[in-house]
Parts: structure tokens; C-alpha cells; sequence
């Protein structure tokens, strides 16, 4: 792991002046490359070895392909249940069939060109540019601009056909996943239908419902782990460290690849409210680890904000599954909607508090202005007042030096000495 950490790093040290050229927003290519050519190509990388197990649920897949009584249910079931679709080759033809996108009927992919006068087009770049370590280590160097090509294009063509629909910073990480398993075109069909659905509320023009859907998190904890629960309120430690894991089906935090498309497998045959509940499960695996950064809300954002290579996702995911069946959505929204309205309230508090202590602060200075000198305070909210004031400690200053030390010095020679 380590060595691949240190090759992704060289990567990007070597792509990192190859990238846009500021305010245009454009990669620069080589001198011997046409600004006009289309450098976008399908790219493919080779396949892990697979276990036995994989194997053997490689071959159910595969049998699956070849029935015609094979339903949504059927790829459903074998993307839930352990080592989801196995391998990108079997990703590439079951999950158009889990949205029931038809790949034989698919959007005219424009050029990159065509979409640079897009408001949101600055942005999307810079976001490509950072997710240089989501791209294979070692990619030779045009295939990793036609990566970066397709993947702009694939990302401002949803929101140019929804024009409802915001941009937002990790959409980007969800678009690369499809972008590598599936392709340009099918990745643009697949986007389209999860930011119509499953991600519509995180493209909203502000955040509010992304916030409310993460509220969930405790509710749920509070009915599989109250310990943890009670604990993890007491340090007070939010709902942000997941933020990420929601926007991003959790593709920006993860380091494994095979890990993020095993992740992808679950999230594509189950319900759009499920990476809540994989969230509340993985908190869950690691709560030992939050006990014993003891009742600190800073430590324990820390520690959930990083997600270790070497957690058993399978587990993680079929105790998701039973959170769900156990708690679904509609039976925890009466308390995701207490604690919403209990957490307004504290924030209005809060404010009155805050507005009331300036205000007293406000009081106290008029008093003390009140027994100033007026010429001290004419001027106190300009440079003026400021200066009078310091000349005015600095006489007192020299006054009580000459009667304490009976010294004849001159003013400036204090400082002299």
C-alpha cells in the first residue's frame, strides 16, 4: 500500500504542471498534440485476481447473464449479497440493468470544446484536477488527459440538460467511479438518472437537505448502539465526518479501488438512502476505536474522517441491511424531525446569547466613555482616537517615571536608556 501511496504522489507531482493554465481552465497537452484532436478513448486495466469464492460467484453472475427469466430482483440480489458483481467486465453489463438503462440507446457525447463557456466549467475543471489519485497509478500520460477530458464533459453535460440541478464538490468522485467501469457514454446515462434520483437532493441550490438526510446517523444509533450513541453526543461530534461519505458514496474516502465499486455494487440495488445507514454501520464497526479517543468531539471527527484499507466491508454492509429492514426511514423521521427542531433551537439561543453579550459589551463601553475626556473618546472609532489615546498613556507613563525615579531626563530620552 505504501508503495502505490508513493506512486500515486510522483503522479501527481508530474501531472501537476501538466494540468489547467489558470484562467482558462484548459490542460495543456505537448506541442505535437492538435488542439482540435479527439483524444477520448475507452480505457481498460486489468483485472485483480480473483479468490474462489469470487469465482464461484462469477459463474452464478454469468449464468444469470445467459437466462432470459433473469429480473431487476435477480441483479439485485447478487449485487447485495458478498463480494457484490466481482469484477468491471460483469459492473460494465449489470449495472445499466439495475437503473434499466438501456445501452443501446444512449446521448451523442459532445466535445470538450463545445461546453468551456459553462458557468460551472472553472470548477469542474479544478475538481478534476484534484482527483488525480482516483485515476490508476502509472496511466500513460494521453489516456490520463482523455480521462480528465471525459470526465468534464461527462459532468457539465448532466447539468447543462438539468439546469436545475447544482454542481457540487464530490460529484465529481461519483462520475470518475462510472467513467472507469462503464465508459463516456453509459457513464453520462447512469449519472443522469442517479442526479435525477438517488443524489437530487445534494444538487439542490443549498445544502439543507443533505444536512437534514444526515441527521438520520443518530436517530438510527440510538436504536442499534445506544452506548455509542449517548457517547458520541456527549463530545458533541456532529454529522460532518460523513458528509463526505454521502456526497461521494463514500468514493472520496476510501483508498481501495476495489472497495469503492464494491461499495457502488451495494448503493446501485438498494435503496437511495442507504449510504446513511452503511455510514451508522461503519461508525459502528469502529467504536472501540472512538472510545478510546476519549469524550473529544475534535479527536473523534478525526479519527471517523479517515477510513482504514483494512475494514471488513461485507459485514459493514449486510448489518446495513439489517439496520434498514429494522429501522427503515419513515420509522426514524419523527425523531430526525425532533432533533432538527431542538437543534434550531439551541442555534436561536445561541444567537440571543451572543447578541445580548454585545450588547452589554456595548453598555460598558458607554459607561466608561461617559467618565473619558471628551477629546480622548471625539474620535474613538477612527485612527485619530487611537492615537490620542496611546499619547495619553504614554504621558502617564512618563509622568509616573519622573516622580518615582526623580529624574530629569527629557521625554524621548526614556526610551534612550
Amino acid at each position: 500500500m505504501e508503495a502505490q501511496e508513493n506512486e500515486t504522489s510522483s503522479l501527481d507531482e508530474e501531472t501537476s504542471s501538466l494540468l489547467n493554465n489558470g484562467s482558462s481552465g484548459e490542460f495543456e497537452r505537448p506541442s505535437e498534440f492538435d488542439e482540435n484532436e479527439d483524444t477520448r478513448s475507452e480505457l481498460k486495466f486489468d483485472r485483480e485476481l480473483e479468490s474462489a469464492a469470487e469465482r464461484k460467484k462469477r459463474e452464478l453472475i454469468e449464468q444469470a447473464l445467459s437466462n432470459n427469466n433473469s429480473t431487476l430482483k435477480t441483479w439485485q440480489d447478487l449485487a447485495i449479497d458478498p463480494f457484490g458483481l466481482v469484477g468491471d467486465d460483469l459492473r460494465r453489463r449489470i449495472w445499466p440493468l439495475l437503473l434499466e438503462i438501456d445501452p443501446n440507446s444512449l446521448d451523442e457525447t459532445p466535445l470538450l470544446a463545445e461546453l468551456t463557456k459553462h458557468s460551472e466549467y472553472d470548477q469542474v475543471v479544478l475538481d478534476v484536477n484534484r482527483s488525480l489519485k482516483r485515476f490508476p497509478p502509472g496511466i500513460p500520460y494521453k489516456q490520463r488527459l482523455a480521462l480528465q477530458d471525459q470526465l468534464t464533459v461527462l459532468i457539465l453535460q448532466v447539468i447543462i440538460k438539468y439546469p436545475h440541478l447544482r454542481y457540487y464538490q464530490g460529484y465529481h468522485d461519483v462520475a470518475i467511479t462510472f467513467l472507469l467501469v462503464v465508459g463516456e457514454q453509459l457513464g453520462f446515462s447512469i449519472m443522469e438518472r442517479l442526479s435525477t434520483d438517488h443524489l437530487r437532493e445534494c444538487m439542490e441550490p443549498t445544502m439543507e437537505k443533505t444536512s437534514y438526510r444526515l441527521t438520520y446517523i443518530y436517530p438510527l444509533l440510538s436504536k442499534v448502539d445506544p452506548q455509542l450513541y449517548e457517547f458520541m453526543e456527549r463530545a458533541m461530534v456532529g454529522t460532518m465526518f460523513a458528509l463526505p461519505w454521502y456526497l461521494t458514496w463514500f468514493g472520496h474516502s476510501l483508498n481501495q479501488y476495489k472497495d469503492v465499486v464494491r461499495l457502488y455494487d451495494f448503493f446501485l440495488a438498494t435503496p437511495p438512502l442507504m449510504p446513511l445507514y452503511v455510514a451508522a454501520s461503519l461508525v459502528v464497526e469502529r467504536r472501540e476505536q472512538v472510545f478510546e479517543e476519549g469524550c473529544d468531539m475534535a479527536s473523534i471527527h478525526c479519527l471517523l474522517s479517515q477510513i482504514p484499507d483494512n475494514l471488513d466491508f461485507e459485514a459493514i454492509l449486510q448489518r446495513a441491511l439489517i439496520y434498514y429492514k429494522n429501522h427503515p426511514p419513515n420509522k426514524l423521521e419523527g425523531e430526525v424531525k425532533k432533533r432538527v427542531k431542538k437543534e434550531a433551537e439551541q442555534r436561536k439561543k445561541e444567537e440571543i446569547r451572543m447578541r445580548r453579550r454585545l450588547n452589554r459589551n456595548n453598555t460598558l463601553w458607554v459607561r466608561f466613555s461617559n467618565k473619558m475626556p471628551s477629546w480622548l473618546v471625539f474620535n474613538y472609532r477612527s485612527r485619530y482616537g487611537l492615537l490620542f489615546a496611546t499619547a495619553t498613556i504614554l504621558l502617564g507613563y512618563y509622568a509616573y517615571y519622573l516622580k518615582t525615579t526623580n529624574s530629569k531626563q527629557t521625554f524621548f530620552g526614556i526610551f534612550n536608556t
